[in-house]
């Protein structure tokens, strides 16, 4: 039998759950696909997230470099920066061609998660 991974999903603790739910929604683009007990499950194409409800848990953005939990590998992301840009999505970092051969931007949502997006230069 060999090993192979059909899906990564990525989890996190939010303290205003709908809030958060929205934010992906909304100004992130994600789908939600499934809701039960406590949780959301996200997606924004292959990128999948379960979004729990955590009332008075340690906020991400009080955990420093801790906060950062996704790298978004894609493509067309010039696209997917005016789509944020549009929906006034902060960007924490702008979008630059970096010396490491990938074009990035980085967003973080309002309890301080951090998701960089990134697109291999040709």
């Amino acid at each position: 039998m060999s090993f192979k991974v059909t899906k990564a999903q990525h989890v996190l603790a939010v303290d205003d759950f709908e809030a958060a739910v929205a934010y992906f929604i909304e100004k992130l683009g994600f789908t939600e696909y499934n809701r039960v007990g406590g949780w959301s499950f996200l997606q924004l194409g292959d990128f999948w997230l379960m979004v729990g409800d955590c009332q008075g848990e340690m906020l991400a953005r009080n955990t420093g470099s801790h906060s950062w939990f996704a790298y978004v590998n894609c493509e067309g992301i010039d696209d997917l920066h005016q789509q944020y840009v549009a929906r006034r999505v902060p960007i924490k970092e702008p979008i630059a061609d970096n010396p490491w051969g990938l074009r990035e931007f980085l967003v973080e949502t309002p309890e301080g998660h951090r998701i960089k997006f990134g697109q291999a230069l040709r």
